[in-house]
């Protein structure tokens, strides 16, 4: 029996994306699903690649990003706003589970460790991060 062959390009992609965490690569599916699935019942999500990775958008704007061991940092999480001050009390309260996270973080934005949260947790952030981003008129229909 013939094995397929390997596409370079795909392992180089893999060796990138998570070298040295390369344990987390096994999770990520499992993980990338959880996020999707809690993304797509919010209304009007789009979902597309940006800066490398999938993101959620409502109405062209960016409520939650899927980050995979970012620069190295051996986390599979997900960024997303949170409101103004919960950032620090959120990390201050729980460092294994929130941090914050590069570009972003400076603008309040959390980052959610997904193995340190279950699906009603990641839940509650994300939707929050979708009432935070959706416009008003949008909003008062959910």
């Amino acid at each position: 029996m013939e094995k397929d062959p390997i596409n370079p390009e795909i392992c180089v992609l893999i060796l990138q994306r998570n070298s040295p965490a390369k344990e987390n690569t096994l999770m990520e599916p499992f993980h990338l699903n959880r996020v999707q699935r809690i993304c797509h019942a919010l209304p009007e999500t789009e979902e597309r690649i940006s800066h490398g990775e999938p993101t959620f958008f409502v109405r062209k704007r960016v409520y939650t990003m899927f980050a995979t061991n970012h620069h190295n940092d051996g986390r599979i999480a997900v960024w997303l706003p949170v409101p103004a001050g919960a950032q620090e009390m959120l990390i201050a309260a729980e460092p294994g589970k929130f941090f914050k996270p590069p570009y972003v973080g400076v603008r309040g934005w959390v980052g959610i460790v997904l193995d340190a949260v279950d699906d009603d947790e990641l839940s509650l952030h994300i939707n929050e991060a979708w009432r935070m981003i959706a416009p008003k008129r949008l909003r008062e229909m959910f």
